[in-house]
């Protein structure tokens, strides 16, 4: 595994980040193709081992027992200081007109149940799940800070939004002497490349490390297009993201994939990968092979030619995912 200083902060991440969102109880939120506990914590495990130090979840997982399930294993199976857990805030968590969204008193209340569940002091990359319009953002910024003085959070990310909503946040915070983001989570791979136009420039203007979700279209790069999982016979988000032109990428990643020998996902990975904003792709598992697929792709180096037959019949997307 290797190691990058995560934008331009001196916290060092693994190449590949865990996506946590596939454990969590399954009778628990909306998500009925999410892993329990006993079947989450082989592939945690998993993880560790592989040398994977970053973790990322949020408190809308699973109605929180994603948080449950990745604190308690991590506590078993290594120590606090040497991984980096991120996590959410933004999402409704509880009824009535405070349960949700980013005012002061939503933040001050979901960071400590965020800490209560991962059984930790801090939490090293508290991120806003999504950008919220009926909350000024001068207070979002100030409550965000607070927390990190506070010695709950020792680095503030953000999440999909426009390109003009993450510029202001930032600009704010700095002109208030506020703590400003460090990373950006946004949907990045090669189905889906809108970013490209003004929010990763942005962010290597502002030295943000960008930490794409989603970085294999849902698995759409992993299999043949036609293909159904759990999670794709239920995902009605999922089926908004992408549409029949991207079929014909899906076929330039599964060819050659084929001429290396190598997974289809980790060619996709690899040219996420490759864009010099990415500190770490956000990958989710459901099975060992998905674990073992993304830390092996840290080795794949695309060619210029490879990279050119993979974006050669990109079309243009409506925004989706935020």
């Amino acid at each position: 595994m290797d190691y990058v200083n995560l934008g331009a902060t001196g916290l060092q991440v693994s190449r590949i980040c865990l996506g946590c969102m596939s454990f969590g109880e399954p009778d628990q939120g909306n998500h009925a193709w999410t892993l329990s506990e006993e079947q989450s914590r082989p592939l945690i495990k998993q993880a560790v081992e592989a040398g994977i130090t970053f973790f990322d979840t949020a408190n809308v997982y699973s109605a929180g027992s994603s948080e449950e399930i990745v604190g308690r294993a991590l506590a078993e199976y290594t120590a606090r200081d040497e991984i980096v857990i991120a996590t959410k805030v933004h999402g409704r968590m509880s009824d009535g007109p405070n349960g949700a969204g980013l005012s002061r008193k939503a933040i001050f209340t979901a960071i400590d149940e965020s800490l209560r569940r991962l059984g930790t002091d801090y939490v090293d990359l508290y991120q806003i799940h999504r950008w919220d319009p009926s909350t000024p953002i001068l207070e979002t910024m100030e409550a965000l800070h607070d927390v990190v003085k506070a010695g709950k959070v020792r680095y503030l990310g953000a999440s999909s939004m426009w390109a003009w909503q993450f510029s202001k946040a930032q600009y704010v915070a700095r002109a208030a002497g506020l703590t400003p983001f460090v990373s950006m989570q946004n949907h990045y791979n090669l189905l889906n490349r809108e970013e490209e136009r003004e929010m990763l420039p942005l962010c290597a203007d502002l030295g943000v490390g960008v930490i794409p979700w989603s970085p294999l279209a849902r698995g759409k790069l992993t299999r043949d297009w036609d293909a159904t999982t759990a999670r794709s016979e239920t995902d009605e988000f999922g089926k908004r993201l992408y549409h029949d032109d991207d079929r014909l990428i899906a076929d330039a990643v599964a060819a050659i994939a084929a001429e290396r020998d190598v997974p289809r996902a980790q060619v996709a990975l690899a040219w996420v990968a490759a864009h010099p904003t990415v500190s770490a792709p956000i990958v989710g598992a459901t099975k060992p092979a998905h674990i073992a697929d993304a830390v092996a792709s840290v080795d794949v180096v695309l060619t210029t030619e490879e990279k050119a037959r993979l974006e050669a019949d990109y079309t243009p997307h409506a925004p989706a995912g935020f």
